[in-house]
């Protein structure tokens, strides 16, 4: 396969995003101890959080709010929109604005309306027009350094919200959880990096299984979000059909919808992300949706999430995902950094201006 020739990685991955997803776990580190230092909003009297942002940002929230959702005293609320609801208003409510760019429409929309209604607000980002709105209105700003796609930088924007949330006394103790997370990381990618070949490394053979296929990924509690993060990266490095669904909300409805088209079946494959931290009806519907899938002539498999604790499974999951979708992308001959139809949709929309 193309992903075990050098020559082939090199030629189709100009913008190297290989060393990016090597360097995710240092990231990720780098990320939760610029955390420490950096300006807080007031702690006290707290009701509410509410984190805005899309895409690569957006994905870094998901994950901190599946991952928390255990232990944080507060109800935590991702927003991927322009518009704040009608609850989050007053000191009662932090929002976070999270723009790798700074200049994401629908953040910046948020951000203008958090401070109107007296919210407490925060912005995550590398500079833009959010930095500087966040200065010219005297707020705290985490600003971070990276050249990348926003979607490379997941480290950062879970990262820092992780620091924030711990700081902020939401959620404690997360220093040996991040430490060990790092080092499950690291194990795993040796045998995911592009110098293993294919016979070896579990990443290119998922990635040879969702060749020409219709892929759908499940997951479940603190990993459905990994899921997302699966099927987004399908999209944005191999430029192919994705979805993904969660456990047990899918039992409900897209199980039932596995016999038509008849001709579904050879193209489908269905792959379910699996934790021994799942509640145990989780971890049964997994593999009974599995089963009835495969009864269905859907081809199946699982990733088994590695690593001690809840936060080192679902970053070892996610890395793994980031490797596999990298070597779909080269096996599809397609240049796994640029988006050009991202790019495009937003230059029409910037030409037809505001409403």
């Amino acid at each position: 396969m193309l992903f075990d020739q050098p020559d082939a990685i090199a030629q189709n991955d100009p913008g190297n995003m290989l060393a990016e997803i090597d360097r995710l776990p240092g990231q990720l580190a780098s990320a939760w101890e610029a955390g420490a230092g950096l300006p807080l909003p007031a702690r006290n009297g707290l009701d509410r959080v509410l984190i805005a942002g899309l895409g690569g940002s957006a994905i870094g929230a998901d994950l901190l709010a599946a991952y928390a959702a255990p232990d944080c005293r507060l109800p935590v609320t991702v927003l991927r929109g322009y518009d704040l609801p009608a609850w989050a208003s007053g000191e009662e409510t932090l929002v976070v604005a999270s723009s790798h760019s700074g200049n994401t429409e629908e953040t910046l929309s948020v951000f203008d309306q958090a401070v109107a209604r007296g919210c407490r607000t925060l912005a995550v980002t590398t500079g833009g027009d959010l930095a500087d709105l966040a200065r010219e209105k005297s707020l705290p700003l985490w600003r971070f350094e990276h050249g990348g796609q926003p979607r490379a930088a997941v480290g950062y924007s879970f990262g820092l919200l992780l620091a924030l949330f711990a700081r902020l006394g939401l959620l404690a103790g997360q220093d040996k959880a991040v430490e060990a997370a790092g080092a499950a990381m690291r194990a795993q990618a040796e045998h995911l990096r592009a110098d293993v070949p294919a016979v070896q490394n579990p990443a290119k053979r998922y990635a040879g299984q969702l060749m020409g296929r219709w892929f759908t990924v499940f997951g479940a509690e603190f990993l459905a979000p990994v899921a997302r993060r699966w099927k987004t990266q399908v999209n944005e490095l191999a430029k192919a059909w994705g979805q993904f669904e969660t456990l047990p909300e899918a039992d409900h409805n897209a199980l039932a919808g596995t016999a038509r088209p008849e001709t579904l079946g050879a193209q489908a494959f269905c792959l379910f992300l699996v934790s021994e931290h799942y509640h145990p009806r989780n971890r049964l519907r997994a593999e009974l949706t599995r089963r009835a899938y495969m009864l269905e002539g859907i081809s199946t498999d699982f990733y088994q999430a590695r690593g001690e604790g809840r936060l080192a499974q679902q970053w070892t999951a996610l890395h793994f995902g980031d490797y596999m979708a990298y070597y779909l992308a080269i096996a599809y001959q397609v240049d796994p950094t640029p988006v050009e139809a991202l790019e495009n949709l937003k230059a029409e929309l910037k030409a037809m201006g505001e409403n």
